[in-house]
């Protein structure tokens, strides 16, 4: 009877470390290709590696690698629901706090469910506005770092911090250095060499003059304010790659349509100016082409 009890526990014990290692094998490739699948869409969204390589970025490798990074982080929560001792309800894996949950958990599964919402909005992109979709999107941002937290956390709880040091630190720099560089103001990545100033054509021509208003006129009693630049806006097809940047840039002139062609405003109002160079500086094809002329 004690014999067939030890050997029972035993049993489960080593169940148990077997669902704990996949766990945590699953969380390491997580991390790993959680720190890729940033650097290569900021790589690919931004056009750096062709502006540094001379080659076109695959928007496929972007997608693999968030998939099998989501697949992986999928696998490591779901793992706990298999322990024979010391697991989790459902509830406690999908739900942060539950049944006092801890704030590293909680870290882990906020982040993989906004990746997630991130990426099913990905999907269905050509459904919903571009802009809406690539406002959206930027939430990936948020969910990579609470996971990264929820990863480091859990590597101090588990002392295995020492182990993982060099290779999470490595992995994580150039995903912070590529982060901080994508919001960088175009000015500053200009001055790096990372973005080209965008062509701008200044017409000096005199403008006609308007002619003097009639008496009586209620324009007569109108205090003029300073005349502002109107622009023409021109773009490249041949260059253009419909990334839909200058959408989220200038979301009343851009507009990516449901098959994929650009619809844009050539003569958008001079409110629009400032928001049509930032789209111009922060196309990475270059495709762009703002002609400013003064009214």
């Amino acid at each position: 009877m004690n014999a067939h009890i030890v050997q029972t526990v035993v049993a489960a014990t080593s169940y148990d470390a077997g669902v704990r290692a996949v766990s945590a094998l699953s969380a390491r490739m997580a991390y790993v290709a959680m720190c890729l699948t940033l650097c290569w869409g900021v790589l690919t969204a931004t056009g750096w590696v062709h502006r540094l390589t001379g080659r076109q970025a695959l928007r496929g490798g972007h997608i693999v690698l968030a998939t099998f990074t989501l697949a992986t982080g999928l696998t490591h929560g779901l793992a706990f629901l298999l322990l024979d001792s010391g697991g989790l309800g459902f509830l406690q894996v999908v739900l942060p706090f539950v049944d006092g949950g801890l704030a590293r958990h909680a870290l882990g599964i906020v982040g993989l469910e906004l990746m997630i919402a991130v990426a099913i909005t990905a999907g269905l992109h050509r459904v919903l506005e571009t802009s809406q979709w690539v406002n959206f999107h930027r939430f990936s941002y948020v969910g990579v770092w609470l996971v990264a937290m929820h990863s480091w956390l859990g590597a101090a709880a588990n002392g295995s911090v020492s182990t993982l040091w060099l290779g999470g630190i490595t992995l994580l720099a150039p995903a912070i250095t590529l982060t901080v560089l994508r919001f960088l103001p175009p000015e500053h990545l200009a001055r790096i060499g990372l973005v080209d100033t965008p062509h701008v054509e200044v017409d000096n021509s005199p403008a006609p003059e308007e002619p003097a208003p009639k008496p009586g006129d209620p324009l007569s009693a109108t205090v003029r304010t300073e005349v502002k630049d109107k622009i023409a806006v021109s773009v490249d097809h041949q260059r253009c790659h419909h990334y839909g940047i200058c959408g989220s840039q200038a979301p009343k002139v851009f507009r990516l349509l449901e098959d994929g062609r650009l619809r844009y405003a050539k003569n958008p109002e001079a409110s629009q100016t400032p928001l049509v160079e930032a789209a111009a500086h922060a196309c990475p094809m270059r495709a762009i082409k703002v002609n400013r002329v003064k009214d």
